[in-house]
């Protein structure tokens, strides 16, 4: 029983010097700060799905009720109001960048559509910008499209006549804001970079800074060292990751959080006890900070873009699935969406906590007799 309470305490005080050491360290402080305040924002605000006020130039060369009708419906929040220019001007404002797409109405395209002669429109898109010009040409062709039957047939209502009508309820997000998802798809992923990062730059720091040496005098065991850092660690992602929750996803970006914050903290220290694991494993590794950094590379970048957070699991190939599946953060993302966007409550999200309890206990295993190898090589 002493013992017990000798190595909790042990435990405890060694996780308060890791706090007094984070706050001396001012690159970090200011990392967190940042991608739990301004990351998450400007996440939200990046829009790579949908359409935000593109450039368009239109040429009009029909000067009819319709051409005027279809310059109108191009508006804001797609896009910025519609320069008219010329046919001339064409190629020097997609040169000197100011359009991104422009509309050549040719003549007489009212009164070809009203014969029904099905005339085309011209659309010239600078394909540079990749992202907008993908995206916009379906937009473009959709509006105009609608536009057009609703001036030949106002009673279709811009509508194709058809016998079945698609009625679609959109739930969880039902005005379809992209500013939900890339705010918590953001926490979601600044939980997995911090967490890691924290506890490798830790470990690396008592090796740079000397205290290693004083700990291996030390009556403390590797497991003792381990679990200050995880549990400290943690504890500061834990909070920021509330704090953005409460402050950024709820507070400025206004999103509907349907789910229990409760619920989702339970998750998230499942996960950060796997990924501070991971941390501690690559801080064995790594022999000074930019060595880390490089490897927080390498295993970051496919952990988040292939955690379903940016691309659906499904769309990857069996192998990815199968590979990812061994990972926590693709069972932490499935976790933290279902709860926060849709509400799910801990009967319908156990198979992910599962996941991630197990996964956990496998890199703090692996993580555990790492750090007691290389202990044991330098006392």
């Amino acid at each position: 029983m002493q013992s017990m309470k000798r190595r909790i305490a042990t435990i405890y005080n060694l996780g308060i010097k890791e706090f007094y050491s984070l706050a001396r360290d001012v690159a970090l402080m200011l990392l967190i700060i940042l991608m739990f305040s301004g990351v998450i924002y400007s996440n939200s605000k990046a829009k790579p799905d949908s359409l935000n006020k593109a450039a368009i130039a239109v040429v009009d060369e029909d000067q009819s009720t319709l051409s005027a009708r279809l310059i109108d419906a191009l508006h804001e929040p797609y896009f910025l109001p519609p320069r008219l220019i010329s046919r001339a001007e064409i190629d020097k404002g997609m040169d000197a960048g100011l359009d991104t797409f422009v509309l050549n109405i040719p003549p007489n395209f009212e009164r070809d559509v009203m014969a029904g002669k099905n005339p085309a429109l011209q659309l010239n898109v600078d394909a540079t910008r990749q992202s907008q010009a993908l995206v916009g040409s379906s937009y473009i062709q959709s509006i105009l499209g609608a536009e057009v039957l609703l001036f030949v047939n106002p009673s279709t209502q811009g509508k194709l006549d058809s016998p079945i009508q698609l009625v679609q309820r959109v739930l969880f997000n039902p005005n379809l804001y992209s500013s939900w998802f890339g705010g918590i798809t953001g926490m979601i992923n600044n939980i997995t970079l911090l967490s890691i990062i924290l506890t490798g730059a830790a470990l690396i720091r008592e090796r740079e800074h000397g205290t290693i040496e004083h700990l291996l005098v030390m009556p403390v065991t590797p497991l003792e060292i381990m679990l200050s850092k995880v549990w400290s660690m943690g504890i500061v992602v834990l909070c920021a990751a509330l704090f953005a929750l409460h402050v950024m996803i709820k507070g400025v970006i206004g999103v509907q959080v349907a789910g229990s914050t409760w619920l989702f903290a339970l998750g998230t220290i499942v996960y950060l006890f796997a990924t501070t694991s991971i941390g501690i494993y690559m801080g064995t590794l790594a022999r000074t900070m930019p060595q880390f950094g490089l490897m927080a590379i390498l295993l970051l970048l496919p952990l988040q873009i292939l955690s379903g957070a940016i691309t659906p699991r499904e769309s990857m190939p069996d192998a990815v699935q199968w590979i990812m599946s061994g990972t926590p953060t693709l069972h932490f993302v499935s976790y933290a969406q279902a709860v926060l966007l849709r509400g799910a409550d801990i009967t319908m999200v156990w198979p992910q906590f599962l996941m991630m309890s197990l996964i956990g206990v496998v890199f703090f295993a692996l993580a555990h007799r790492r750090l007691r190898q290389t202990m044991g090589s330098m006392g």
